[in-house]
């Protein structure tokens, strides 16, 4: 029996740039029915398919993006963790420099729908919405870049 998939737009396909990624602070609610913020980011590959990850270096925790806010490598090949520079190729999430060498960054599950990319798998905190709202099977949620 499958339970009900929840997807949220994080953002239009278009708005991200190949070879560009994008950070994104998110309400998770957790098992217990508890909100805790949920740091992820959306990279657009230059062979034009989307991935996501939480937002978390596994060597320490801090944001790949911290210190100069950039997610890439120098030569723009990997990700990188801005504390201890540490890479992670990008279609994988896999170190392969650094202190955290065969460790992963963990995915979030990503589907691009109707030129939106949508974040799937997690159940996020939904804004109010009104009842004249027409919704269909995509909650639209406010999310607010990191």
């Amino acid at each position: 029996m499958q339970g009900d998939v929840n997807l949220y737009v994080i953002c239009a396909l278009d708005s991200l740039e190949r070879g560009q990624a994008a950070p994104f602070t998110l309400s998770r609610v957790t098992d217990e029915g508890e909100t805790r913020p949920f740091s992820i980011f959306v990279v657009r590959t230059e062979n034009d398919q989307c991935v996501g990850y939480v937002n978390i270096c596994p060597h320490q925790g801090s944001w790949l993006n911290i210190g100069d806010g950039r997610f890439f490598s120098e030569d723009g090949q990997r990700l990188r963790c801005g504390r201890h520079k540490a890479e992670f190729d990008v279609e994988t999430g896999v170190c392969v420099t650094g202190p955290c060498v065969d460790k992963m960054i963990e995915p979030v599950a990503l589907v691009v729908m109707d030129g939106d990319v949508c974040l799937c798998g997690v159940k996020l905190a939904e804004e109010e919405i009104s009842d004249d709202d027409d919704l269909d099977e995509t909650m639209e949620i406010m999310i607010h870049p990191g």
